[in-house]
């Protein structure tokens, strides 16, 4: 029994950190921000990006830059198979875009960070699987309650399992070969090309 129990930890050590365990709640029912998230899996990054409709101006007069980054068992487990596993944490880490710095001439560069947005699958506590928090990079993320447009927007847009992988320039070739792109996704893909 002893040699049993030494084997399974030992099997547990070499497979890595699982997703789950990167899954800390507060009391209250946030979620901590994991310390250890910029060593994580860098998935992109963005410029002003917004899925709603572009307000004019807004790029010139408050530009953020986002990265996102997801754990790396989760990151492992999709290039394997193709889908997120219980336990994926996406974080997306929102930052204020300077134009001007000590030596900049032109270009854009991250400051502060604006704010966070955290993307979780743990299928035991929410009932759709998935949920988002949201955080100022100082509190524990807050819990964001189903209904909100996120939810929507990702259930219908979403590449793979409601997430945006058509975003990710190095998972998308992934989820091709995998086939494992939404229906929703590929028709949207389909009728966007069809445009050009």
């Amino acid at each position: 029994m002893r040699r049993l129990m030494l084997t399974a930890c030992l099997y547990a050590a070499l497979a890595g950190p699982s997703g789950a365990s990167d899954l800390l709640y507060t009391p209250d029912g946030h979620l901590s921000v994991p310390e250890n998230y910029r060593s994580w899996t860098f998935l992109t990054s963005s410029l002003d990006l917004n899925y709603d409709q572009p307000m004019p101006g807004a790029a010139d007069e408050h530009s953020a830059l986002d990265n996102v980054f997801v754990n790396p068992s989760a990151f492992a487990h999709f290039v394997e198979t193709g889908k997120w596993p219980d336990g994926t944490i996406f974080v997306k880490e929102n930052r204020y875009a300077a134009s001007a710095g000590t030596i900049s001439k032109s270009g854009k560069f991250q400051t502060g960070i604006m704010s966070m947005e955290l993307h979780v699958k743990d299928e035991r506590r929410f009932s759709g699987g998935w949920a988002f928090f949201v955080s100022d990079g100082e509190k524990p993320a807050q819990y964001v309650k189903p209904g909100a447009a996120c939810y929507s927007c990702h259930a219908q847009h979403g590449a793979v399992d409601t997430t945006f992988v058509q975003f990710y320039p190095t998972l998308l070739p992934i989820a091709t070969a995998r086939g494992t792109l939404s229906s929703t996704y590929v028709s949207e893909s389909a009728a966007l090309s069809g445009r050009h």
